[in-house]
This record gives C-alpha cells, structure tokens and sequence, in this order.
C-alpha cells in the first residue's frame, strides 16, 4: 500500500505592484534561509557620492557590502564629469571602504561599453557574460580581488 500525502494548493499570483509587505515576506524568507544555510551576511549599504557646489548629490555608487563581497549596484557619472577618470575614483571609495568593512572581493556587472572598459582598467575581470541583454548588446559579470586591510 502507498502512502499518500496532502498536499495543500496554494495560488500564485504575478503582480507588478507588490506591497512593501509582500516584498518584505520574501526579504525576511530569504534572509532566513540564507542565514541557517552559509550564515550571517553581515550586509551593509555603502555609497559613494558626487555633489555639486550647491551640495546636490548628481552621481556615484550604490551598493552593499554582503559575506565578504562589495556589490556595486548602480554607478552613474554626468555626462559633464565622463572622461576624467571619475568612475575609477568612485570604485576606489568603495573598494576602500570594503576593504575596511573585511571585504576581499568587488563584482559589478554592466552592459555598456564604456563602463566595460572602466571597470577593466580598474582592475576587474569578467567572470561571466548575458548575451542579448538588452537585445544587441551583453550583459557582463566582473570581480575583482581586494586587498587586504
């Protein structure tokens, strides 16, 4: 004889207005998980930022700082600063920062050309690549060692 098992049915939904409580399940969810699976990520949020004369932040760095890994999440330079090594400048608060937080390494991912380039001369190395995305161009993955502190 087989066993047999109940299993309740549960409605998925797919909505483009989450709550920032439904989001809030899945955050506090996964972070569980995460943390009885590899551990505490010690995550931290960590920015850089470009002001103007008036004190206006017009640019720099989002990103956290999570299991011994700087994520930069969103660099943005104006156009009127591009071409003058700023990318570079904002990497290196960061990773100088990491590095202080205990982190050993920085990954950031792209699909623009240009910031491409930036991040190479900055020392990281692409690990992985999205092609089409967007459509026509590809996504790429890049890491980069951080020293220690």
């Amino acid at each position: 004889m087989v066993a047999r098992r109940t299993v309740n049915v549960m409605k998925i939904e797919v909505t483009d207005t989450p709550s920032e409580s439904e989001l809030a399940a899945i955050s506090t969810g996964l972070t569980a998980f995460n943390t009885a699976d590899v551990g505490p990520s010690g995550r931290q949020s960590l920015a850089v930022l470009i002001r103007d004369d008036a004190g206006s932040t017009i640019g720099g760095i989002s990103g956290y700082t999570a299991w011994g890994w700087l994520f930069t999440q969103w660099l943005f330079v104006p156009e009127s600063l591009r071409g003058q090594g700023m990318a570079g400048k904002l990497l290196d608060a960061a990773e100088a920062e990491a590095s202080a937080r205990g982190c050993f390494g920085a990954w950031i991912d792209t699909f623009n050309p240009q910031a491409l380039k930036a991040y190479q001369r900055q020392g990281y190395a692409i690990f992985g690549e999205l092609p089409d995305f967007p459509a026509g161009r590809s996504r790429f993955f890049l890491q980069k060692k951080l020293p220690p502190r």
